[in-house]
């Protein structure tokens, strides 16, 4: 009853004149199937009206409106429906309701790894598809190069800095107490949901572990998925918390990508009839390499393990995205559904073979490799089919080109650092959405102005500079012969900083927690530089190296001291003489 008497005006208007149609068919008593109704035959016009209001008003023709307004329930709730917030979007360009949602983002997938990206060795033909029907950028950013802190700007618009979400938190036993998405930063689902959006989430979650941070606290109805950094794949296989809304679900029988798959179409389904936002964050195809057979017997002729086992979670992630779409076109909704897919950061190339080229660089790192990512775009009817947009974006700017969209524009006091990419796409705008893009990961920094790229990487002393219009390689480095372009760059890049948050977090894990230790800031001592290097090294964040994140064998057989064909950082501390300092010794 409080909901009630805290509606606005408008929504009591809306209210009554859900009341009426819902008298005018206790009156009738006819179902809402009743033909003489649709029809427009039934004299009862109020319960004529109430069949047409039911069929949606965006339906309603002329013709049918002057049969059915002579009850007076018209004029009330059309009048409710103008006036309510519900119906922001029906002044959308669309002209009929709002449009539907769809944010498919991907784990660790690398720039080169799609057929429409040049990938000839794995077919991607329904991801390829959004390409085809919409736009494909090529110069497509992602904020960070690891999963939380993107997965934090993508839902809010902002960059993860300003509110201190600098890095990811480790696994949730060891989380810091202050991981999560802060409350007073909105985000997407919470911002649609208000305007009568069905918002669901099917996926990794990764922006908070404590229950006022997961999904259902955060705007969204519906939530199946898992809230931490990683997951196995296979229903025979160990499995973490994996939840429906807040309660653990078990049982589950289905791979996991078709497992998501199964069930962002079910949302869709149950939701058709109103407008809906779906946030669907695989974790195919990070790590740990796990396949089902079905898709390994599609890519038989890779002959290479590891590169099969990759493929074929590639492949069980774009059947999944087309059960998506095929489900988007039987309910005709297709052409009223704006629809994102880009990746979460670059591939890991050395642990899962997911492919950067021609970049430099991998996940975990801010050269291209780290930060460029697949992105993709379409909305029918609306933006160009087939169009190559070869100018900066950046995951920020999917919350301010969902908004208005929808017909709800971003305000100066939203503060968002993303832009609206609409006009620019319908070429009503010409020129670059942005002038200057950052990035700062810890010690990792870069800035973007133009065609110039400033990048400072792996504890480097000095920044690189390199042209990425003739240089996208980044591996003509035109620092010393250009130090004064460097240093207006840098001056940039320090402007931006200085509006930040220190990070509110550091990542943890068992071997930080075992030793009761905090790590030393970069730079500040051995235990600061082998807690860097390891970092950088540790590429799919799980807290352990591999061979193929170590690189040199040698070097590899050194820590890895208990032989298990793993390196833990503290191996890494031992083999290295490294030592740390005690807890509260060290700033965060």
């Amino acid at each position: 009853m409080r909901q009630h008497f805290e509606q606005s005006p408008a929504q009591r208007l809306v209210t009554l004149g859900n009341n009426l149609v819902l008298a005018a068919l206790i009156i009738c008593g006819r179902p809402t199937a009743c033909s003489r109704a649709r029809s427009g035959r039934c004299r009862k016009s109020l319960c004529a009206f109430a069949h047409l209001q039911m069929k949606g008003a965006s339906k309603v023709t002329r013709r049918e409106f002057l049969a059915a307004a002579g009850a007076g329930a018209v004029g009330i709730t059309v009048l409710g429906r103008l006036a309510s917030g519900q119906v922001v979007a029906s002044a959308s360009a669309t002209g009929k309701r709002p449009p539907n949602i769809v944010v498919i983002l991907a784990d660790d997938l690398g720039y080169a790894e799609l057929g429409c990206q040049g990938c000839k060795d794995i077919a991607t033909p329904h991801i390829d598809s959004i390409a085809r029907a919409g736009v494909r950028f090529t110069q497509g950013y992602v904020t960070c190069p690891i999963c939380a802190p993107t997965r934090a700007a993508l839902l809010t618009g902002r960059y993860q800095q300003r509110f201190g979400f600098e890095t990811n938190p480790g696994p949730e036993a060891y989380a810091d107490k202050n991981f999560g998405l802060p409350l007073d930063q909105p985000t997407l689902a919470e911002r649609l949901k208000p305007l009568g959006y069905a918002t669901g989430m099917v996926g990794k979650w990764h922006v908070g572990y404590k229950p006022e941070f997961t999904p259902p606290n955060r705007g969204f109805d519906e939530f199946f998925g898992f809230l931490s950094g990683a997951h196995n794949y296979l229903p025979s296989a160990r499995r973490s918390d994996r939840r429906r809304g807040m309660e653990t679900v078990a049982g589950e029988r289905e791979y996991l990508t078709d497992a998501f798959g199964r069930e962002a179409v079910a949302f869709i389904q149950k939701n058709k009839a109103k407008p809906f936002f779906l946030y669907l964050p695989f974790n195919a195809v990070h790590s740990p390499l796990e396949a089902a057979e079905k898709h390994l017997k599609r890519v038989d002729g890779i002959v290479d393990a590891k590169r099969r086992t990759y493929a074929a979670m590639t492949v069980a992630m774009d059947d999944a995205v087309g059960r998506v779409l095929e489900t988007l076109r039987k309910e005709g909704l297709e052409e009223n559904t704006l629809i994102f897919f880009l990746s979460d950061n670059g591939g890991p190339t050395p642990q899962t073979t997911s492919s950067n080229a021609p970049l430099r660089g991998y996940k975990a790192q801010v050269w291209e490799g780290g930060i460029r990512v697949p992105f993709l775009v379409q909305w029918k009817g609306r933006l160009p089919a087939g169009k190559v947009f070869a100018e900066p974006v950046v995951c920020l700017d999917i919350v301010p080109t969902v908004l208005a969209a929808v017909g709800k524009p971003a305000r100066a006091d939203d503060r968002l650092d993303g832009v609206d990419l609409l006009p620019y796409l319908t070429t009503e705008k010409a020129g670059r959405p942005h002038d200057v893009l950052y990035w700062r990961f810890h010690a990792k920094q870069a800035i973007r102005a133009g065609d110039w790229k400033l990048v400072k990487e792996r504890g480097q002393a000095r920044w690189e500079l390199y042209n990425l219009a003739e240089d996208v390689g980044e591996s003509n480095d035109l620092a010393e012969k250009m130090p004064q372009k460097v240093r207006e760059l840098e001056r940039a890049w320090q402007a931006w900083n200085a509006e930040l948050q220190a990070p509110r977090w550091i990542r943890r894990d068992a071997p930080t927690e075992s030793r009761g230790a905090t790590i030393q800031p970069a730079g500040t001592g051995r235990g600061g530089d082998v807690e860097r290097r390891f970092r950088q090294m540790d590429r799919n964040g799980d807290g352990k190296l591999s061979r193929d994140e170590v690189g040199r064998p040698a070097l590899f057989r050194r820590l890895d001291q208990d032989g298990d064909g793993l390196v833990t950082l503290e191996e890494a501390r031992n083999a290295l003489g490294a030592t740390s300092r005690p807890a509260g010794g060290a700033r965060n």
